[in-house]
């Protein structure tokens, strides 16, 4: 396990790591149908997130040429529209910048304010520059730089997205420390030399028995108080 003087940067994955993306998506849907009962809001959920998983993989295949989150969130938008009905634009314009509105788990703010007293700390996400300014107001986060892969017109994990965190950082990769809820970003950080922390979340890519990383927490506040220790 690395050492607190090892760590020089801190770069946080948002989405799910300190974002509860499902809920704010349910809910921002739940507002737009308000007829639409539990079991179908989920449904819809369901559909929104694997639509944009799945684009977000075929540009990473090279099927589909780079276009931003916003875009995608739009597309994703216009497919529950289709699936419920929904015909008001106002109401499905609305829905599109739903990911930019989204509640911070409950130790995100306090977490990021107590690590940016010792560390730099970054995010690092693939949401667009403008829907992850937005997303950081929205939720209260605050850093000393957020960083998104659409400066690079790639999305996790392609290496090229964490080598822009590395260029940031502005020391040696293995003295930056990249914290996530997915373990398939946390492998893409890997890859790249990074060190390598898993948040559990009730949302996320839990690590299996054979993901090797440098830390395991239960929550964020278990990170903190690993990195600084009183």
């Amino acid at each position: 396990m690395a050492e607190i003087c090892d760590i020089d940067v801190v770069v946080f994955d948002v989405l799910g790591t300190l974002v509860d993306e499902p809920s704010g998506l349910r809910a921002e849907i739940r507002d737009a149908l308000p007829a639409s009962d539990d079991a179908s809001v989920d449904e819809l959920l369901i559909s929104w997130q694997q639509y944009v998983e799945l684009e977000q993989q075929r540009i990473g295949q090279g099927h589909r040429p780079y276009v931003n989150t916003e875009i995608i969130d739009a597309e994703a938008a216009q497919r529950v529209a289709d699936h419920s009905g929904l015909a008001d634009p106002a109401a499905i314009a609305l829905l599109a910048t739903a990911g930019q509105r989204l509640p911070p788990w409950d130790d995100s703010v306090a977490g990021l304010e107590r690590l940016a007293q010792r560390f730099l700390v970054l995010g690092l996400s693939n949401a667009s520059r403008t829907a992850l300014l937005r997303l950081n107001a929205h939720a209260g986060l605050r850093w000393h730089q957020a960083l998104s892969a659409e400066a690079v017109l790639a999305y996790k994990p392609a290496p090229e997205v964490y080598q822009l965190a590395i260029d940031a950082a502005g020391c040696p990769r293995e003295r930056v420390l990249m914290v996530a809820a997915h373990a398939w970003d946390l492998r893409g950080a890997q890859a790249r030399g990074m060190r390598t922390a898993y948040v559990q979340r009730p949302v996320g890519d839990p690590p299996t028995s054979s993901g090797v990383f440098d830390w395991r927490f239960n929550g964020l506040d278990e990170l903190v108080t690993a990195l600084l220790p009183r």
